[in-house]
């Protein structure tokens, strides 16, 4: 039997696709897997932070890719496993974002993700630091978090709930004051880049490149409401950039404070931070993903 050499980590629970669709899919990854050389081991993740004990298991068993099956969230506990090691990440994006997949421009069919996550070449990618939380899309505080910490606890995923519970969210949501590099600001949003988007394609910062060892810093100032339509178009159209409520500067490290505990997000998962601080880093050259 040959030697392993590639681990498929699968979130049971994550996204709208079901088990029995899953299985179907890693049967599927297993016999193309073998067709390109592979040995492979498949794990179920079990509980939070299951897929990151996986990933640094294939690590340690010097293993040359980690591919993740699930949403953001197993895709960012996958990803932090891997940083700053030899082990590569590829993606099958099953989420009801997939915001790193779509900025890296991978397939979001599954077949065609598993082809690419199998065959791809492995690219080098910046990463943020968040506090202790890594992530590899955006972090933030203000609405964007609000509708996080809401969207976590329904039953029901996907951009309809979500885009139901951000327009009733919106209706009561107040602008906050948060001191960003000691400078008061009161914003509808503070959202720190990596990647462009939020996922499902709303790019928060058009311009931000991956692998630049920059992030972009986006403060969205409150805005009437008769503007929400014109908002909501530049932003699911990558023209947000545009938009006189939003400035956007580059940085490899910001201070945001605000009134503790903070609920942020990162990588669109709801977290409470126990200080009224974050510290956001670039940590530049840090992962490899399979494109």
């Amino acid at each position: 039997m040959a030697q392993t050499n590639l681990r498929v980590i699968v979130n049971p629970n994550s996204g709208t696709v079901s088990i029995n669709e899953k299985k179907g899919m890693v049967a599927a990854l297993t016999r193309l897997a073998e067709r390109h050389g592979f040995a492979t081991d498949v794990c179920y993740t079990e509980r939070p932070g299951h897929a990151t004990e996986l990933a640094a298991e294939a690590v340690r068993a010097g293993l040359g890719r980690v591919i993740a099956i699930g949403g953001d969230g197993t895709i960012n506990e996958t990803a932090k496993a891997l940083l700053h090691t030899r082990t590569a990440l590829g993606i099958v994006p099953l989420g009801s974002g997939n915001g790193l997949a779509r900025h890296l421009g991978l397939p979001l069919p599954p077949h065609r993700a598993i082809e690419r996550a199998l065959a791809g070449r492995p690219v080098v990618i910046d990463s943020g630091q968040v506090n202790e939380h890594p992530f590899f899309c955006t972090t933030g505080i203000g609405f964007d978090a609000h509708v996080a910490h809401l969207f976590a606890r329904q039953s029901v995923r996907g951009l309809v709930t979500y885009a139901r519970l951000a327009f009733q969210a919106f209706l009561s949501y107040k602008p906050q004051e948060y001191r960003l590099d000691g400078e008061a600001q009161t914003l509808f949003a503070l959202t720190v880049a990596n990647a462009g988007q939020f996922g499902n394609n709303a790019w928060i910062a058009p311009k931000a490149n991956i692998a630049d060892g920059l992030l972009d810093v986006c403060r969205m100032q409150p805005f009437p409401k008769r503007d929400t339509g014109i908002i909501t178009w530049q932003l699911f159209n990558r023209k947000l950039d545009q938009s006189a409520y939003l400035q956007t500067t580059q940085t490899r490290s910001a201070t945001i404070q605000g009134e503790g505990p903070l609920a942020i997000h990162v990588d669109g998962e709801p977290v409470e931070l126990p200080t009224d601080t974050m510290t956001v880093t670039v940590v530049p050259n840090s992962l490899l993903v399979i494109l």
